[in-house]
């Protein structure tokens, strides 16, 4: 069994942003020589978060807004902000958005539905952070 590992760095401009990382995921699995197998792609900071969607930019926005309700920024508003930090919202909003995911490589490519694509999710951004891209197969 093969096993290969890269890591995707993201410094966004603003502190809320959806990237779609799928084209650096799929290099990877070329990069990998793996043919069948398993991708996992895990986001390395507890306020940035990985997930499969649709890519359009109205439903980003919607997600944005949608965890902006439930979890909204406030520095009055999270005990975890009591330590000096003004990002409890991030936190949360990373919990609901989803810390990884794992897809199947089938002929050496992402085995995804016609609209599937891979995003990162930032929610605490402007400074620099890490994704894990873990390949494992044959």
């Amino acid at each position: 069994m093969k096993s290969y590992t890269k890591y995707l760095w993201f410094n966004t401009k603003s502190r809320y942003d959806i990237v779609n990382i799928t084209p650096q995921v799929e290099e990877a699995i070329s990069e990998s020589k793996v043919k069948e197998g398993f991708c996992l792609v895990n986001a390395m900071h507890i306020t940035a978060s990985v997930f499969i969607n649709d890519n359009e930019s109205g439903l980003h926005q919607d997600f944005l807004a949608w965890v902006e309700k439930l979890a909204p920024y406030g520095k009055d508003k999270y005990k975890h902000n009591l330590t000096g930090e003004d990002n409890g919202d991030a936190h949360l909003k990373r919990t609901i958005m989803g810390r990884e995911v794992v897809a199947a490589v089938t002929n050496g490519n992402l085995d995804f539905g016609p609209w599937e694509r891979i995003f990162y999710g930032e929610f605490d951004g402007q400074r620099r952070k890490r994704v894990l891209i873990k390949i494992i197969g044959e």
